[in-house]
């Protein structure tokens, strides 16, 4: 598994992109956190190929881990997006989004995109979440 790192209020080290595009996972801004392209990947190894189900899973996870370097849950969270490279793909991803986030109940979008960076790739999914006082909580020495 790959090393995370926290600089800045910025988490990284959940995807080889990260280095090529020159980003991070997560970005602290305020009491916000804003998680993006994640993807079904552990290190470089694609999970769940050719199940959108399992690559939502994957992909919720990956955003969710990257949310808990700030010490935050599904639970902070109060946006997602889901993109998809099939509209076929719609039920088996609700179902994903579904068991994590039901009791939270965020806003959400699901997108059919055209593809995405890896043709086996099916899933990718941004959120964001909200904790008031985080920023404080942060300012005192944490990421």
């Amino acid at each position: 598994m790959t090393e995370r790192q926290v600089v800045r209020g910025r988490v990284g080290g959940f995807s080889p992109y990260e280095d090529i595009f020159g980003s991070v996972q997560a970005v602290v801004a305020g009491d916000h956190v804003h998680v993006a392209g994640a993807r079904p990947l552990e290190g470089e190894t694609l999970q769940g190929e050719g199940d959108p189900y399992e690559q939502a899973l994957a992909s919720f996870r990956v955003a969710l881990e990257a949310l808990a370097a700030y010490g935050l849950t599904a639970d902070d969270v109060v946006r997602t997006r889901m993109y998809l490279t099939h509209a076929r793909d719609v039920d088996a991803v609700g179902r994903a989004h579904h068991e994590l986030f039901d009791a939270v109940r965020p806003v959400a979008a699901m997108v059919v995109v055209q593809g995405l960076i890896d043709a086996r790739m099916l899933v990718e999914v941004e959120l964001d979440a909200y904790r008031p006082g985080l920023a404080s909580t942060l300012e005192g020495g944490q990421p």
